[in-house]
């Protein structure tokens, strides 16, 4: 992405044989910079000179401020979206009298979504800009919402979260991707990510407390849902009015043409290390999310109440370490980082299995969210730091999109197992899946030093 940068070189001549300061010639063009090689304001770099790039903060300009608070409230709704499965699983498999595998269908049906987001955000960026994507995505799930709390049959529920992968897969992309572009990157990140956490900690107490409370159908929860994102509609419209496709095509295709970013973006090995990384992530997310409260009642023999807050409890540890740790990460970097949260999430995952005692299990997850909670935007990071920023919104959104495709797969396969083996093969998957996070985050390159801080 071209930023307004401003050279000062120093010259070899000068009066007493000192060096004098001469400004370039405004009317050439400068270079582009990679966001990932930009520095704050009023940074030196070492070489020819003073080298002053205008990242965009969160305050600056002033309509960020805006953006980030709609932006902020699209991912607290999007997380009561997949924070609500857990709790909403057993009774959805009750009333239509399902099998494991089946009601897994609701967790398999948002790939497809999540699919025609990965391939195509770059594109839609180009064609009606970040304005179309705030009008276009929550629509999609205000359509979704508004069938499902009809309480149509099963295969018209499954069919319809088709709609609502596709909406989720297309903000979770184009947001996490602006927010990349700007300073304090990894602290926006968390916070983004945390409010995220914040609407799958809220999503089951809510979503329990109609059901179990107010002897609501499980359904009802989605008039909620689909007021939500209405307002989602209105706020995100306005805060991006000005981002229409024309401008992102001047400011993200500075040779003038469109180059086909995705596909350049995919002859990267990070965008494959990334996207496969953050769908085993995702998937184990939503998985244990998901699938926490079933087991919480069958193995744990938990009542419904307080096993439907274990899901809240895993939830609140997502949000809370993504929050915190989120300002402790660049201080040690991600790769170390992460790498060490994984190992001690582990250890909480054994503890969680091992010992089978309800309050043990209940503190464990909320552990295990803990300490995976800041996964996510931390790869977010790494890809802004490993590509070119000409690629960012590309890549991050491929990424971003495949690893809602495994909020679909990964439930699904849980499911599966669990119809065939029993709901307590949910923990060696879950370790499995740690296990298999940690090998995948070694193979990334070794990531540059990039100050966010300005």
């Amino acid at each position: 992405m071209a930023t307004a940068t401003t050279v000062l070189e120093m010259s070899s001549t000068g009066t007493n044989g000192a060096p004098t300061i001469e400004e370039p010639n405004r009317s050439t063009p400068l270079p582009d910079r990679p966001v990932s090689n930009q520095i704050p304001l009023g940074t030196f770099e070492q070489g020819s000179g003073l080298v002053v790039d205008a990242l965009e903060r969160w305050d600056r300009p002033r309509i960020n401020k805006y953006r980030l608070a709609a932006i902020f409230y699209a991912f607290m709704v999007f997380g009561m979206n997949d924070g609500s499965y857990g709790a909403l699983v057993p009774y959805i498999e009750q009333d239509y009298h399902l099998s494991y595998i089946v009601t897994s269908l609701v967790f398999l049906s948002p790939f497809a979504g999540y699919t025609v987001a990965a391939l195509f955000s770059d594109r839609l960026h180009l064609l009606i800009g970040r304005r179309g994507i705030a009008i276009i995505a929550p629509s999609c799930k205000v359509v979704s919402y508004a069938v499902i709390a009809t309480h149509p049959p099963y295969p018209a529920v499954v069919a319809i979260l088709a709609l609502t992968g596709l909406g989720n897969g297309l903000l979770d992309a184009a947001w996490n991707a602006w927010i990349g572009t700007l300073a304090q990157t990894n602290q926006l990140l968390g916070l983004l990510h945390g409010f995220y956490g914040l609407g799958a900690t809220i999503s089951p107490l809510i979503s329990t407390s109609m059901i179990t409370q107010g002897h609501l159908g499980w359904w009802t929860f989605f008039y909620l849902m689909a007021a939500l994102a209405a307002v989602e509609i209105l706020t995100g419209t306005w805060a991006f009015w000005s981002e229409t496709g024309a401008k992102y095509t001047d400011v993200n295709r500075t040779d003038g043409e469109d180059r086909g970013m995705t596909r350049e973006a995919l002859k990267q090995k990070v965008t494959w290390i990334c996207s496969i990384f953050l769908l085993c992530y995702v998937g184990l997310e939503v998985s244990l999310g998901g699938w926490i409260v079933n087991f919480m009642m069958r193995v744990r023999k938990g009542s419904p109440f307080p096993s439907g807050m274990t899901a809240t409890g895993f939830w609140l540890g997502v949000t809370v370490g993504r929050v915190v740790l989120g300002f402790i990460t660049p201080k040690i970097g991600e790769r170390i980082a992460v790498s060490a949260y994984l190992l001690i999430a582990v250890g909480c995952e054994l503890v969680f299995w091992l010992v089978p005692q309800f309050i043990v299990s209940a503190v464990a997850v909320a552990l295990v969210g803990f300490f995976t909670g800041p996964i996510f935007p931390s790869t977010i990071i790494a890809v802004t730091k490993l590509l070119p920023s000409e690629m960012h919104v590309a890549a991050i959104g491929f990424s971003a999109a495949i690893g809602g495709g495994g909020a679909a797969l990964l439930p699904f396969a849980v499911g599966a197992i669990a119809q065939a083996k029993g709901p307590a093969t949910l923990q060696p998957i879950v370790l499995a899946l740690l296990a298999l996070l940690l090998g995948i985050w070694l193979t990334l390159p070794r990531m540059p030093k990039r100050i966010h801080n300005a």
